[in-house]
């Protein structure tokens, strides 16, 4: 274990339940990825969280403490807009999520309404923290109507942790509508692994060189297994050992947290 992680040069880390837990930086966190800059390596955020825009998380990265622009990110939001633009391109996207998600949607070119309009060509929702019935009777109309209207969702994650628990996630919302409908979106976030492809192109390293680091089974864990790279599971956020025991979804290492991992790469 020592040895594979200190192979590696492109660390691949979630952020909810990961790095933080809301607004607490977890044990170790500043001093791992500090340690990874002194080794010449790179660290980048990718996070299947599509409520805030890329530099909301900027400013409360660098509130923490961290070092990190606009480089140190990719989320599910970024591969949500190369997957409309690459099938959909000046299509009228119905998008449920919250105003960051929406701005951050129109600044990149997407032809977006919040509103019911039955002229919607795709459905799209995300992690919509300011989300309401509204909303949910516009999916659902549109969904209803237009029966084969492409239905996307930026993530599948079930539940997002926050300090006393944790919230519904994209995933639950998409559960609960999917009840109402009977219709499933098309996750495009993690577990799918343009994300970890995406940045191992942009920075030119390995699958031997990448390393994948988050605190789900069903997204993290399984988006770095099928881009065929290492992956650590920590206990600090969704998933426990019970879980990772019964689940056919194996990382290659399980740790308490991401001070372990700091402690593995500072060893002499």
């Amino acid at each position: 274990m020592i040895e594979s992680i200190k192979s590696k040069k492109l660390f691949l880390f979630d952020l909810d339940g990961t790095i933080y837990n809301e607004d607490t930086l977890f044990n170790g966190t500043k001093e791992l990825l500090n340690k990874i800059i002194e080794i010449g390596g790179k660290y980048i955020f990718i996070t299947n969280n599509s409520s805030k825009s890329i530099y909301e998380y900027i400013n409360k990265i660098k509130g923490m403490g961290i070092k990190a622009d606009y480089d140190n990110f990719y989320t599910s939001t970024q591969a949500t807009i190369e997957y409309l633009n690459t099938n959909y391109l000046n299509k009228l996207i119905y998008a449920m999520g919250t105003k960051e998600f929406i701005k951050e949607l129109q600044h990149n070119g997407i032809n977006v309404t919040t509103t019911y309009s039955k002229n919607a060509e795709v459905v799209l929702i995300g992690f919509d923290t300011e989300f309401n019935y509204e909303k949910a009777r516009d999916v659902c109309k549109l969904l209803y109507e237009h029966k084969n209207i492409p239905y996307i969702a930026t993530n599948p994650d079930l539940a997002c942790p926050v300090k006393n628990g944790f919230i519904p996630d994209c995933g639950a919302i998409a559960k609960m509508l999917e009840c109402a409908t009977g219709r499933k979106p098309i996750f495009i976030g993690k577990p799918e692994p343009t994300m970890i492809n995406y940045c191992m192109n942009n920075f030119k390293c390995s699958k031997e060189e990448t390393v994948v680091i988050g605190d789900r089974l069903y997204t993290d864990i399984a988006s770095g297994i099928n881009a065929g790279v290492c992956t650590i599971c920590v206990l600090t956020g969704e998933a426990t050992v019970e879980e990772i025991e019964k689940s056919e979804t194996k990382p290659n290492f399980v740790l308490n947290g991401v001070k372990d991992i700091y402690d593995i790469l500072n060893a002499i």
